[in-house]
């Protein structure tokens, strides 16, 4: 398992028992923050390669400070010239964290609790079994996401693949700040999944329209194979729409804030009464309309009741006037609710189909409404599914697994603010992975993520986060980095990622492979843009426009602001 060559000797233990120092030249300069190293002991009668992660690094030869006063001279020069030298290398001191030997059986590292002893030769981890440990399945293979390389090795020499099986069962969170690569990072993870080799169910909802460029993977020969071509299905702003009907007293009250006791009671009575009224004449509860939802209201303002012997009273007629009028501006005009036309889930989920849903246009209440509305709806046709309640023919039949992507999670589930998505995320994220319902959340903002559903995601990919709130949210929230690598957060660069939790054997710091298709979340190049409009064809066009007759309408209404 390991090189022939030490990298360096034992030197004692750490400031904790799983803790080590050891001393090395690091002629080469391979031992850096995150690198893997090996030592030999006996366990339970047997040897056993350890394998260890080096988490700090110090230099011990150190010249005196007035060897370096002078910033023009040489500190070599002045060393020699008193008698002082060097041995030719340098000498670190460099403390590792024990991860143990890999048990097959049982799928994970076992702490040996021994400490290499002092004098003890490490050796760097080879190559090709350090691929093995790290992840648990390789590159190709039914179920696993080529996500990058190990940081800490050249480009490509250590493969780095997660489990999809894992982060399907136990959810995922993308995190970093504003332009270190999350977004890629997504769009690397989709792809894997829509690979011959997983052919996943993915919904993305993509409030700023990052994702349409993953349309190219139709054409692209990384995806196919055989009969096999992934669909991906761009849903623009409008496209999908929201049965009014499905939509439960919750959403309704959340979409028409600042309702008095008087208009809870009607909004409450008449949503019981249509859902009632629906079950007796459609044989289902959810096949209201909004006409029905009003008239129920005006009948219950004008003091008519199921009763139409009971006496009238119209004391709540201004009270369903005013909830007549919101359900009016917010429900009719609206783009994504309808009585009628819907997008059936059938529709946005199937193997090797990805679907993004793009929210760019829509109002940031509708757009969680939205979410909630289908998280839901998911969750409910999966549980019925599994259960055998539903057959083909049903309109909830949904017999797979499905994964759904949520950029900026933090508005659909904010620290500290009760917005209706936020409840539908922690029933999905807690009882969703018996069902088959996943989530990957991607944020840039930890610290305004709720801490409960940042909790639930068991497989984290993070980024460079440099907000300490951020960081301090990660450590609290995130058992399975260490703080060494924590310590790593405000130091990476764009396109490296501590990767962690269940799809892994053991957090390490990976190097993001390339996209197969373009980037699609490209930040704008404002000089560029300036500079263009003063180019000879954005000139010319600009005098064509000009010359142009203006109608005569136009140019009354310019005679108007003179």
């Amino acid at each position: 398992m390991s090189e022939i060559r030490p990298v360096g000797l034992t030197k004692g233990p750490g400031e904790t028992s799983h803790e080590f120092t050891f001393v090395s030249p690091d002629r080469d300069q391979s031992l850096k923050i995150g690198e893997f190293i090996t030592y030999r002991t006996e366990v339970d009668g047997a040897e056993r390669d350890i394998l260890s992660r080096v988490t700090e690094r110090r230099p011990l030869r150190l010249y005196p400070d007035s060897f370096l006063a002078d910033p023009d001279i040489n500190p070599d020069d002045v060393a020699a010239l008193v008698g002082y030298h060097q041995s030719g290398h340098e000498l670190f001191e460099l403390t590792a964290t024990v991860i143990g030997y890999y048990e097959q059986k049982i799928g994970d590292f076992i702490n040996p609790r021994l400490p290499p002893r002092v004098g003890r030769p490490l050796y760097l981890a080879d190559d090709h079994e350090l691929a093995k440990l790290l992840s648990k399945c390789e590159a190709g293979e039914i179920g696993s996401a080529h996500i990058g390389s190990l940081l800490s090795r050249g480009a490509g020499r250590v493969p780095i693949s997660v489990d999809v099986a894992a982060i399907t069962s136990t959810h995922l969170a993308i995190i970093a700040s504003t332009g270190a690569g999350k977004s890629y990072l997504a769009a690397v993870l989709i792809e894997e999944l829509m690979k011959p080799y997983n052919r996943a169910a993915v919904l993305i909802v993509d409030p700023h329209g990052e994702y349409q460029t993953l349309t190219e993977m139709r054409n692209n020969d990384d995806f196919s194979k055989g009969e096999y071509r992934p669909q991906v299905k761009i849903f623009l702003p409008g496209e999908v729409k929201v049965r009014t009907a499905s939509l439960d007293l919750n959403d309704l009250s959340y979409l028409l804030p600042n309702l008095t006791e008087r208009m809870e009671y009607l909004l409450r009575r008449a949503y019981q009464d249509v859902r009632n009224s629906s079950k007796k004449e459609k044989g289902v509860s959810d096949r209201w309309t909004i006409a029905e939802f009003q008239i129920r209201l005006r009948e219950l303002g004008e003091g008519i009741g199921e009763d139409e012997e009971e006496e009238r009273d119209d004391r709540y007629a201004n009270t369903a006037d005013a909830l007549i009028w919101r359900l009016e501006s917010v429900l009719k005009h609206s783009i994504i609710f309808d009585d009628f036309e819907y997008l059936k889930l059938q529709d946005l989920f199937l193997p090797g189909r990805c679907s993004v849903l793009q929210l760019n246009e829509v109002d940031e209440k509708q757009q969680r409404v939205m979410v909630a509305t289908l998280l839901r709806r998911l969750f409910h046709a999966r549980v019925q599914t599994e259960k055998g309640q539903v057959g083909p023919e049903d309109e909830l039949y949904l017999p797979y697994p499905t994964f759904v992507l949520i950029e900026e999670a933090h508005h659909f589930a904010p620290a500290g603010i009760n917005v209706i998505s936020t409840n539908v995320l922690k029933q999905v994220l807690t009882e969703g992975r018996k069902f088959g319902v996943s989530v990957g959340l991607i944020s840039q903002r930890p610290g305004r993520l709720d801490p409960d559903v940042l909790s639930q995601c068991n497989t984290q990919f993070i980024l460079r986060i440099v907000n300490p709130i951020d960081q301090s949210r990660i450590a609290e929230s995130v058992e399975t980095v260490g703080r060494d690598l924590l310590r790593e957060l405000p130091s990476l660069t764009k396109g490296q990622a501590i990767i962690a939790g269940e799809a892994i054997n053991t957090p390490v710091l990976c190097r993001v492979r390339s996209r197969h298709t373009p980037h699609g979340a490209e930040t704008k190049d404002a000089p560029s843009e300036w500079l263009d409009f003063f180019s000879p064809d954005q000139l010319a066009r600009r005098d064509r426009r000009s010359a142009l007759p203006i109608e005569p309408e136009r140019q009354n209404r310019s005679k108007m602001f003179k």
